[in-house]
């Protein structure tokens, strides 16, 4: 009896990801390790109709074609734009090019999802913002894919129902000499403090070496210390965010261990750990299980970049108009970045 029950779940689990496919075609521009590696293979897990992939390289173009069955691989944006069954277009391309890149599809009208940096500026972003409202493109987000990771969803959720006093972020690498940190790797701890607290006013803002930043921000009801480096290392890269609020204290770790750690508790003001020992008691939220190699278990997944995927393909094929990552929704961090250059 249980036997069957279990056998049942199973075939239902599995018919339950069969049933889900798409009706429309989409293409991808960009073949670097980011793709392999995070966002390639959730396509291939959908099973999400790729019918181009697009690259500089003639030589690669080959190699693509010889690697994959399916889509067509070509050094021709233009050839992808005026195919007319392709309704949305991947970008993962190297972050200078993606200003070009992204102008160029809304233009066509296509929906678009852009790998971060979608451009350098805040004016490059308003000048993206007008394409999309000029020529119609139905959705154009942006591949920050923290927003959509569930650690910090949840963390959301439970931060807008209590009071938060202040938070303390830090997002330590090591060394980037291919581009610039500050809008290729630092909008993702600048964007995290956007999206959970608002719009920031930049109290504090130093600069150390060609390195590093120690910022403080005052939100509308919050304020945080941050420490932005690449002063580190990358085998040891840490991204840690401890928001104190009024009932506790939650640790958020590499998008994958959330903890919730009550403050004890106060007779007549006096804390209570004073009078007695206290037991902390701390409450594992999110935390990955490496044993079990289940989707959510997935860093993949930890990360946001599986729901942000899906975020972008079902607003396609069921016709919404907004995703949580809009272009719109990214100008406190764009202004942000740009209010610290000129404090510099």
């Amino acid at each position: 009896m249980i036997q069957n029950l279990i056998d049942r779940y199973k075939r239902l689990r599995t018919s339950v990801h069969l049933r889900k496919t798409f009706q429309c075609s989409y293409a991808f521009v960009g073949m670097g390790q980011h793709s392999l590696t995070n966002l390639y293979p959730v396509l291939q897990h959908l099973g999400i109709p790729l019918k181009y992939i697009c690259v500089i390289s003639e030589r690669k173009a080959k190699l693509i074609e010889r690697k994959y069955l399916g889509p067509k691989a070509t050094t021709s944006l233009d050839s992808i734009l005026a195919d007319g069954k392709v309704k949305g277009v991947f970008v993962a391309a190297s972050p200078s090019a993606h200003f070009s890149i992204a102008s160029q599809i809304l233009m066509s009208g296509k929906s678009l999802f852009i790998e971060k940096p979608p451009c350098q500026t805040l004016e490059q972003l308003d000048r993206l913002i007008q394409l999309q409202r000029l020529h119609g493109s139905s959705i154009a987000m942006v591949g920050l894919q923290k927003r959509y990771s569930p650690a910090l969803q949840l963390l959301n959720k439970r931060l807008a129902k209590e009071k938060v006093i202040n938070y303390d972020l830090h997002y330590l690498t090591g060394s980037y000499p291919e581009g610039n940190a500050l809008p290729d790797l630092y909008i993702h701890p600048i964007d995290m403090v956007c999206h959970l607290f608002g719009h920031p006013q930049i109290l504090a803002c130093k600069q150390i070496a060609s390195h590093s930043y120690v910022l403080m921000f005052q939100h509308k009801h919050v304020i945080g210390t941050l420490e932005l480096s690449t002063a580190y290392s990358w085998t040891n890269a840490e991204e840690t965010l401890k928001v104190c609020t009024r009932d506790g204290v939650y640790l958020l770790k590499q998008m994958q261990d959330l903890t919730f750690m009550p403050h004890p508790s106060h007779v007549f003001d006096i804390p209570t750990e004073k009078l007695h020992v206290h037991h902390a008691c701390e409450e594992h939220l999110v935390r990955s299980n490496n044993f079990i190699p289940t989707l959510p278990n997935n860093q993949v997944y930890a990360q946001g970049y599986y729901n942000e995927i899906v975020a972008f393909t079902t607003a396609i094929e069921k016709g919404r108009s907004a995703t949580l990552s809009d272009l719109p929704t990214l100008r406190p961090t764009y202004e942000t970045m740009l209010n610290m250059s000129r404090m510099l």
